[in-house]
């Protein structure tokens, strides 16, 4: 099946936001510390951090650093050179995956607000529209691209061959199944933007919500599987420190709850399992 690159942005600089509170200990390794580095891809997830959760922190007198990286593949790195204390970007698949591969121990502090993938068209408005030929775009990140894979896969419209890598997934591992379709690879961020171009496209969707688009509104939402919705990560040697302890209750809270659920934006996220306990 052709593999075709749809675009091919260059890097944007990083982009570091800093707020701040109540001064603090900057040592790394003192489990004490009061300043927290959290990492980011491109998306909204830093938003919700920036809005819901710094102000939960502040009150406890920390400093929170927002650092948002231009590819989510450049933030595990941060981990091991330690300019980051905890993430908020990866599944639990690609986190295990990326543990195995580099021998390096991230673990799953608590889970964030996940938004789910939809398969979208501007071109088409039912599924059974689809025929041999027609473009579909996926994300060209390997974690986003299985994902939006499996979304095809489970309509019958491709295969995927068996035993794939979460850390390695591309189009060369995908194979017709009931219509031989053109699939293609995009930057993530770029989905909504081909809708003119293209015939379906998966699209992330905190860019959906992004865009003032409902998820609910796309021809198929993924159900998200606990392994690929967003973990908050940190190092397995930080998960007993207090700062891990106090990002893990904010996380949790019913201030955050009550905060994201007050959004539209977030609308078609799916929620912490921890958050049961709230009454919406």
């Amino acid at each position: 099946m052709l593999k075709q690159k749809l675009i091919n942005l260059p890097l944007v600089a990083t982009i570091i936001i800093t707020l701040s509170a109540c001064g603090g200990d900057n040592e790394k390794d003192n489990p004490n510390k009061k300043e927290i580095t959290i990492g980011f891809g491109v998306g909204n997830y830093i938003d919700q951090v920036d809005k819901g959760i710094v102000p939960i922190l502040e009150k406890k007198g920390y400093t929170v650093n927002l650092r948002q990286f231009s590819q989510n593949r450049q933030i595990n790195p941060a981990f091991e050179e330690g300019s980051i204390d905890a993430s908020v970007n990866q599944s639990r698949a690609y986190m295990d995956a990326y543990n195995k591969k580099n021998n390096i121990n991230m673990v799953a502090l608590t889970d964030s607000p996940s938004a789910p993938q939809s398969l979208r068209s501007k071109k088409h408005k039912s599924l059974d529209e689809v025929q041999d030929g027609m473009i579909v775009a996926l994300s060209n990140d390997p974690v986003n691209a299985e994902r939006g894979a499996r979304i095809l896969e489970e309509l019958g419209w491709i295969k995927i061959k068996p035993n794939v890598s979460t850390l390695s997934f591309s189009v060369n591992d995908i194979s017709a199944g009931k219509y031989k379709l053109d699939i293609r690879e995009t930057d993530a961020a770029q989905g909504l933007r081909l809708l003119d171009d293209v015939d379906f496209v998966v699209v992330n969707g905190n860019y959906v919500a992004s865009a003032g688009q409902r998820i609910a509104d796309g021809l198929v939402v993924e159900n998200s599987p606990l392994e690929h919705r967003v973990i908050v990560t940190v190092m397995q040697k930080d998960l007993d420190s207090q700062w891990a302890k106090d990002l893990k209750d904010a996380f949790e809270s019913k201030e955050y709850a009550d905060y994201i659920r007050s959004q539209r934006i977030y609308d078609g996220f799916i929620e912490p399992e921890s958050w049961k306990k709230y009454p919406k």
